[in-house]
């Protein structure tokens, strides 16, 4: 409903208007009087108006300059005029003024209604509009949530994304980071768990972990919030323009920043311990490259959490862990996790074997060597993270394919004893190959084929139309199908698999850039080399020189 301001130091006008005018078939629900400009506006502080209708001619402050005071303290509201001039003069600074309409006195009633008739039609349309946009940014913020949540798992996960897509996106979901530029991981532990709270409740505490981080690390941090995979808080952060001039690299990051963050951290644990009624464990990372290495940031983090349960570390600790001793895999234990296909791409494409078989030879090559829990600890996080992923792409959570399929996260024993983490390693994926299989079609039986094929030819003269002629079928049908079933062309798809075996091998072997060129089957070093850089943002040299 509406309501509206009569002003007028006649008050029979005001008086009579009040009395005559059907304001309910209007749509107006109250009516106020005022018989001067300074009665006028301590109303209008005191009541929210939405129509005022003032005579011009008043002693004191007349209607003119009235309506240019509410015009700039509440522009919102609509302004009518009364006079008994017809002067050309006050009409065109009315106008001027923005002034909804001029009626001249002695007043028309029918007249009069029409015009306010026009102006509350005109005020209903301008809600409207508002509350759709209003509706409309809360929407788009309200999707943005959820894709910052699924790009976050999707790096936290492991997956490799192309270095362009990520910053696309980072841009589109207004997230402040940028790609190939150092960060930094925050694993926040709470004492209180807030595993009980409704979802509406966890959003909201979300929501307020975020804001305040945002607001300490801002400073000098660009941040990033959000819930990971496991049900914990992570907070991203890359050091500022600002940040970098003062304390310089953070590739070698000094003291200085590690001052900054340590007094960054603090702070936020005391502001969500004042807030939020809950000590804080803060688990900070090396720095390392973003997005390429955010995976490795978690684990590391979420291994710290698990050894700060078993007591360890204190409570309410801020843990760098850099200053920890590096416990890092057996190198050939290391070497098979990450390579190439990895589990996480087995499991992507439904080679159920070949996945087996890599779990199975990862603990035969952990039982020959040397390991300590923490060892199991990373095998563990490798292996349950790629479970996840593999389960959210196709829609589902591991806990819906079995309900104890992470009780390791509660009872750890598990991970201590690696026949138990390997049985347990191999029964999920079973009950994962059970659930995924049981609705796989023949077009995704052929997808499936269509990717071991690339696979196994990714050093050859692998393409579409050599693809194609292998499962006879036409190469732009083929294309259709596949793209349809994953959302990725056929050709991107080859592109990416040949990038993410260049990676594995500038990072993991000694191989010359040619040789690997020859290997993924490409003619040409300088076409490979454009190649890579179009897809990490930097040349094989490059990769190659930073990773060294």
């Amino acid at each position: 409903m509406i309501d509206i301001l009569l002003v007028d130091d006649e008050s029979y006008v005001t008086e009579s208007l009040a009395r005559t005018i059907p304001w309910q078939d209007l749509g107006v629900s109250n009516v106020y009087q005022a018989e001067s400009a300074k009665e006028a506006l301590q109303l209008l502080e005191e009541q929210e108006i939405d129509i005022v209708v003032s005579d011009i001619r008043m002693p004191g402050m007349d209607g003119l300059e009235l309506i240019e005071v509410i015009a700039e303290r509440w522009p919102n509201i609509r302004c009518m005029l009364l006079t008994g001039h017809s002067d050309f003069d006050y009409a065109k600074r009315a106008l001027q003024l923005k002034a909804t309409d001029y009626i001249l006195k002695p007043v028309n009633d029918d007249e009069f209604v029409v015009s306010i008739s026009n102006a509350v039609e005109k005020l209903h349309a301008e809600w409207k509009e508002a509350d759709k946009y209003n509706q409309l940014l809360y929407d788009r913020k309200s999707d943005y949530t959820v894709l910052r949540g699924h790009l976050l798992h999707d790096l936290l996960l492991g997956r490799q994304l192309n270095g362009a897509l990520v910053q696309n996106k980072l841009q589109q979901y207004e997230i402040t980071l940028t790609v190939d530029e150092p960060a930094v991981l925050m694993l926040i532990q709470f004492s209180t768990p807030f595993d009980d709270a409704d979802e509406h409740s966890a959003s909201l505490l979300e929501y307020a972990v975020g804001n305040i981080a945002e607001e300490i690390f801002g400073g000098s941090f660009r941040v990033w919030c959000g819930k990971t995979p496991h049900d914990c808080l992570v907070l991203l952060a890359q050091m500022k323009d600002s940040g970098r001039k003062r304390y310089g690299t953070v590739e070698q990051p000094g003291a200085a920043v590690r001052e900054q963050l340590s007094e960054a951290a603090v702070w936020f644990q005391e502001q969500t311990s004042k807030f939020l009624r809950s000590e804080t464990s803060c688990f900070i990372t090396r720095w390392f490259s973003f997005p390429e290495d955010v995976a490795d940031g978690y684990r590391s983090a979420l291994s710290a959490f698990f050894l700060n349960e078993q007591g360890t570390e204190p409570d309410n600790a801020i843990q760098f862990l850099e200053e920890t001793v590096d416990r890092s895999l057996p190198a050939k234990s290391l070497e098979q996790l990450h390579k190439p296909p990895t589990l996480l791409h087995l499991l992507e494409s439904k080679q159920w074997a070949a996945s087996r078989d890599k779990i199975h030879e990862v603990f035969d090559l952990l039982g020959r060597t040397t390991r300590s829990r923490e060892h199991l600890y990373e095998v563990f996080l490798y292996v349950s993270n790629a479970f996840m992923y593999s389960a959210h792409k196709r829609g589902q959570f591991m806990t819906d394919i079995d309900h104890s399929a992470f009780d390791m996260l509660l009872d750890r024993s598990g991970i201590h004893s690696q026949d138990k983490l390997r049985g347990w390693a191999v029964n999920m994926l079973g009950k994962l190959e059970s659930e995924l299989s049981s609705t796989e079609s023949t077009r995704t039986h052929l997808v499936k084929q269509v990717q071991e094929i690339v696979e196994e030819t990714l050093g050859q003269d692998t393409s579409v139309k050599t693809i194609a002629d292998k499962v006879y079928l036409h190469p732009v049908y083929l294309s259709k199908i596949y793209k349809a079933d994953t959302g990725e062309s056929l050709s991107d798809y080859i592109i990416r698999m040949r990038m993410e075996r260049a990676h594995h091998m500038l990072k993991k072997t000694n191989k010359k850039i040619y040789e690997i060129t020859a290997e993924l089957g490409y003619q040409n070093p300088q076409y490979f080399s454009k190649m890579f850089k179009k897809y990490y943002g930097m040349t094989p040299q490059e990769f190659r020189d930073m990773a060294d």
